[in-house]
This record gives structure tokens, sequence and C-alpha cells, in this order.
């Protein structure tokens, strides 16, 4: 652990030892909405200052930059994008495009990102988000302090969301930087063929990038639940990325498709309808509602095994 992540640690179990010596008010079981907002402005402050999550948006925000890169260097020659590249929203529907539309590179980074590196950093926060303190000997002081466990995992919870916003973000301004810095920008044409402004286009590219942030809900809900049944950090976070993992190769395999559907990444990439003409909603409503599922059903877990938990850490 480093210094930062020792000092915040510090800190924060000084607040919640001082609370607890604190003489208790008659209305100790009435926590003050304040002390929940303080509660949940502590749970992000100690996340973002981590020098790991730091690290995670940095590679996160450096995938559109090389992504440009190569393009612009590929196509440095006048030729073409990566012919026979693969099929789909990260494929020729997007790639082909950004030599001739540098806001491209938005939907080209979300595609190659959302499958693989932003699930990963959501599983890396949400996973370390109980664990990670109970290894590190400060959850139980966290439990003295009157929020109760349940404020305690919602503030943990909410905090991780913030960091699902702030990663699709890094990569969404990057590439928005690198794209029109390397790549010239216009009016859009969109997958149907038509033809929108350039402000149309970045207020799509603003929605897209809340559908994906929105669309690791479900994710982050689950590594919470797999944070909450060990006491390592280290653990929790591999077995969240691996179940990733796991769940995106089950969907790839042609004779499970009555499953694919329930899975949670089955329609990641439904994001690329929004850029039809008219919105194409039908799968992006199917993706929400999946995830505000898994957000419900591993929500629920993990609120049911944190109250019950034995805290000796």
């Amino acid at each position: 652990m480093s210094r930062v992540e020792d000092a915040g640690a510090d800190a924060r179990t000084d607040v919640a030892i001082g609370a607890a010596k604190a003489p208790a008010p008659a209305s100790a079981r009435a926590v003050s909405p304040l002390w929940t907002l303080g509660l949940f402005r502590s749970e992000l402050t100690t996340t973002f200052r981590r020098w790991r999550t730091l690290a995670l948006l940095g590679v996160l925000a450096a995938v559109p930059v090389l992504i440009g890169i190569a393009i612009k260097i590929e196509t440095s020659d006048g030729g073409p994008v990566g012919g026979g590249g693969p099929e789909g929203p990260a494929g020729p529907a997007f790639l082909t495009q950004i030599t001739n539309n540098g806001l491209f590179l938005v939907f080209a980074a979300l595609a190659a990102t959302l499958p693989v590196f932003l699930p990963m950093a959501v599983g890396v926060i949400a996973g370390d988000a109980v664990a990670g303190e109970a290894n590190g000997g400060t959850l139980r002081y966290l439990l003295v302090a009157p929020a109760g466990r349940t404020r305690l995992l919602l503030a943990k919870y909410a905090a991780t969301l913030v960091f699902c916003l702030a990663a699709t973000l890094a990569v969404s301004v990057s590439a928005l930087v690198v794209g029109a810095l390397l790549f010239p920008l216009g009016d859009v044409t969109t997958i149907s063929g038509t033809t929108i402004s350039f402000g149309e286009g970045l207020l799509r590219a603003v929605l897209i990038a809340l559908v994906v942030a929105a669309s690791l809900i479900g994710l982050a809900a689950l590594g919470l639940f797999v944070s909450t049944l060990t006491n390592s950090g280290i653990a929790a976070m591999a077995t969240t990325v691996g179940l990733v993992i796991t769940v995106q190769i089950l969907d790839t395999i042609p004779q499970l498709h009555g499953i694919h559907p329930y899975l949670f990444p089955h329609y990641w990439l439904s994001f690329a309808d929004l850029l039809r003409e008219p919105f194409y909603w039908d799968d992006v409503l199917k993706n929400l509602g999946l995830q505000s599922v898994y957000a419900a059903v591993f929500g629920s877990a993990a609120w049911a095994r944190f109250t019950a938990k034995d805290i000796s850490a």
C-alpha cells in the first residue's frame, strides 16, 4: 500500500475512532444525511487518491492514443484502415470513418475498451471495495462510526459507480482530443448513411458515453458482492476479473445461445445503435434493463452478506 493510501486509511480510522469515543446523542440511531454525504465523499476521496486508481485511468486514457497513432501511421500513405479487420462496432463500422472524422475515434475507443479494459478496471475497484478495507484492518473501525453497514455499503457502491463514469469519460475525452489533433472534424455520417451536424454527433457521443458507463453497473454490483465474501483484496479483484473473462467466453459459444441474453456483457456493444438515424433503442434498453437486474440481485446479495458478516479485521 502506498503512502497516500496509508495516509487516507489512517485519517479515516482516526475519524471512525473519534466518532466511537464521542458521546452518543439521544437520537443515535437517526444518522444525519450530512453524515451519509460525508461518508460518500470520504469513500470517493479514498478511491481516487489511490495510485492504483490513477494508474487504471491513465491506462484507459492511453488506449485511444495508441489507436489514433496506429491509424494515422497506417493511413499515412493513403491506404485504407485495417483491411480485413474485425467486424462489428470496433471494426469497419467505426475504424474506417476515423480518418474522415476524428469524432469516430471516441466510438471506436469505447468499442475497443468496453469488452476488456473497462470491465477489468471496474472489477479491480469493485473487488477491492470491502475486501481491501478488511485486509488493511480499517473495516472494523469504519463500522464503529454511526453510519451503519448499509450506508457504508451504499457509499462504496456509489463510489464505484462514479469510477465507472470517470473511467468511461477518461476514454472518451482522450479519444476526442486525439481525434481532433490527428484527424479532421466535421459532419457525422451515421451507420444508417444519413448525415448529422458535428454538434449533434458530439451530443450523441456524450449519450453513448453515459450508456457505456451505465453498462457497467451490473458488474460493479457483482464485484461488490464478491468483495464481501473474502478478506483478501487481491483474491476479490482476481475473482471478479476472472468472472468477467469467463462470462465473455460463454457469450461467444454458439451452443450456449439460449443463455446469451441473460449474460451481463451480451448487449454491451448495443450503444452503436445510438449512431443510427433514427435511434434504435431495443437492444440499448435491454442492456440497461439487464444491468438493473444484475445490480438489484447482486446488490441485495452483497447487502445480505455484509450485514450478517462477522467483521474481525
